[in-house]
């Protein structure tokens, strides 16, 4: 790979990529089978991929419901520009808010929220009621992500 990564992004740093976001406790033994790439040349891959941006970490999936967290939901919230940081400071108060996305359209807030119970998913949401309108809806099912490919 160049200084710029992207020019030499090829299909063997995108099947690595594919595994690695399906897996990332693969090992660079079954990655290198798997492109067809001895193990250290994998592990250069990987190294540069993290290098240049492409893998930003490493973590492990939690189940929300084995912490006792049984209530999802996707709550949307519309603000004023005025309100963006006190808003986002009052998500850093609430745990249960697990991703933040800011949006354009009229949301300014998408947020990813697992509760342990309805009632303190109303708290949350009084809680941020405050700063605009609030859209709630619960999640019945959530499916497996699909890994980010590049096109």
């Amino acid at each position: 790979m160049t200084d710029d990564a992207s020019l030499s992004f090829d299909r063997t740093d995108q099947t690595i990529l594919d595994v690695l976001q399906v897996d990332g406790r693969t090992t660079m033994t079954d990655l290198a089978r798997l492109v067809h790439l001895s193990q250290p040349a994998v592990s250069a891959r990987v190294r540069k991929l993290e290098l240049a941006g492409y893998i930003t970490g490493y973590g492990a999936r939690v189940s929300p419901q084995k912490l006792g967290l049984t209530t999802h939901a996707v709550v949307r919230l519309r603000t004023t520009h005025a309100q963006i940081q006190a808003s986002l400071a009052q998500f850093d108060e609430l745990p249960e808010i697990h991703r933040i996305y800011r949006v354009t359209g009229e949301d300014c807030f998408v947020l990813d929220v697992h509760a342990p119970s309805p009632e303190r998913l109303e708290q949350i949401i009084d809680a941020i009621g405050r700063f605009g309108p609030v859209s709630t809806a619960l999640v019945l099912r959530e499916y497996p992500a699909h890994p980010i490919a590049s096109r």
